[in-house]
């Protein structure tokens, strides 16, 4: 099948180089020095699913019609690198992979003819240089059927892409995105102090402001009416009960997650922006807490300050050492 990947990072990449080791004709959109290493050398992927290089058509957006695109950018970047390849994805299946909300209602709205899935990565993996990325976290990838997508076209791609690594199918992707947009609270702490997730979760200090902010990020989602979906064996029942747990029992759940993720240090995804000296997705994670709070006249006082130490560190560029992060996020 040929298929497309809309952004090569470490996410993308890993779909990429997957997809291409079982047959598949995978063209990547890159730019910079992600693209010239991967026409120069190929991608190298290694890790969790063990390691290969392969060939894979390298541009800065698609040359070619695909018969199912993957959308595997950051989601501040997911409406710009959609309109630049919108003619070859016209009526193209399109499986959108990011962290976050709001990604298939984008997805639909720049491609209202392309039937569009909704996928979430549970894999933890690390873009370390130029055509470089490892699996930290060989976990399965969650997907689900978006605007436009009926079931016969969600098991479709749940066998193409079932066929190269993982997956688990949903019915319901709103529920299961909020599950991750949970998980992906550890991303933010690393990004703030330079610490891996791993480090952050043995902190005392910081392991209580990431379950504050889950914690937060429940309560919130039960005002509004979400229904939290099972992801990686964690069910809505046991999301709930961070909501009402005391702190000190909810600090279970990031020592779970972290445990999950193996001895290898995870930056996590936020932590490597930072690094490449890019804008973050904050906006996305612990910001999609608090817009979705504001939209309903609620407050979200632990998220919105980890946003804003988030973005105090893409302005200044220096790490804040755990003691002040604790001491500037709100009592919990």
């Amino acid at each position: 099948m040929r298929i497309g990947v809309i952004g090569a990072g470490a996410v993308g990449g890993t779909f990429g180089a997957l997809l291409a080791a079982r047959g598949h004709d995978v063209e990547v959109t890159a730019r910079g020095a992600q693209l010239e290493a991967i026409n120069a050398s190929g991608l190298l992927l290694d890790g969790g699913w063990g390691e290969r290089r392969v060939r894979v058509a390298a541009n800065a957006t698609l040359t070619e019609r695909p018969e199912l695109a993957i959308l595997a950018t950051k989601a501040q970047d997911a409406a710009t690198a959609l309109a630049a390849n919108a003619t070859p994805l016209e009526g193209v299946p399109l499986l959108v992979v990011q962290n976050g909300l709001g990604g298939l209602e984008v997805a639909h709205r720049e491609l209202p003819d392309s039937p569009v899935l909704g996928a979430l990565a549970l894999f933890a993996a690390s873009y370390l240089e130029p055509g470089h990325v490892t699996v930290t976290g060989p976990n399965p990838t969650v997907i689900g059927a978006g605007p436009g997508a009926d079931r016969a076209l969600l098991e479709s791609v749940a066998a193409t892409i079932g066929e190269a690594l993982p997956v688990e199918v949903t019915d319901d992707i709103t529920g299961a995105q909020w599950t991750k947009l949970l998980i992906n609270h550890v991303n933010a702490l690393p990004a703030i102090t330079g610490l891996s997730v791993q480090e952050v979760v043995a902190h005392a200090g910081l392991r209580r402001i990431m379950t504050a902010s889950m914690r937060e990020t429940v309560r919130v989602a039960r005002r509004i009416g979400v229904r939290f979906g099972k992801v990686q064996g964690v069910s809505g029942a046991v999301i709930g009960l961070l909501g009402v747990l005391p702190l000190a029992l909810g600090e279970q759940f990031p020592r779970l997650l972290a445990r999950r993720m193996g001895s290898v240090p995870n930056p996590g995804s936020t932590l490597q922006s930072i690094r490449r000296g890019q804008l973050t997705e904050i906006e996305f994670l612990n910001g999609a807490t608090v817009h979705a709070a504001a939209e309903h006249g609620l407050a979200a006082p632990v998220n919105s300050a980890i946003v804003e130490l988030v973005h105090e560190v893409e302005r200044t560029g220096s790490f804040i050492p755990p003691a002040e992060v604790v001491r500037r996020v709100p009592p919990r």
